[in-house]
Parts: C-alpha cells; structure tokens; sequence
C-alpha cells in the first residue's frame, strides 16, 4: 500500500474512502509543484491509518483485559 500511496496518491485514498481527499490529490499530482506534496499527504495519511487501528486494538486489548 505505500508504493501505492508514493505513486498513486489519489488511489491510496480512494482506497480508504477518503473521495474528497482523494480528488484534492488528483488536482496536485496533475501540478508539478504538487507532487511532492500529495505524496508526503498520502503517505502521512497512510501512516495515520495504522496509528488508528493499533490505538483500536490496545484499548480493545485494555477493555477485555479489565473485565
């Protein structure tokens, strides 16, 4: 999925339901100046996404654990 996000930022959030963000990125990869910049945004928030479900999985974890 980060070749995906690295090359295909558009894709990458596509992806993961983010239409809107999705569509911003398509506008910036089309811009040279913008390349770089949607590819450190999709990659970023291919990195947040990871961040999230391994939060969900330790409080998860904490919830069950406490019962």
């Amino acid at each position: 999925m980060i070749f995906i996000a690295m090359f295909l930022f558009w894709l990458s959030l596509f992806l993961r339901e983010k239409i809107f963000s999705g569509s911003l990125c398509v506008a910036l990869q089309l811009m040279l100046i913008g390349w770089m910049s949607a590819a450190i945004w999709a990659v970023s928030a291919l990195n947040a996404d990871h961040v999230d479900k391994r939060h969900d999985k330790l409080i998860e974890a904490i919830n069950k654990r406490e019962k």
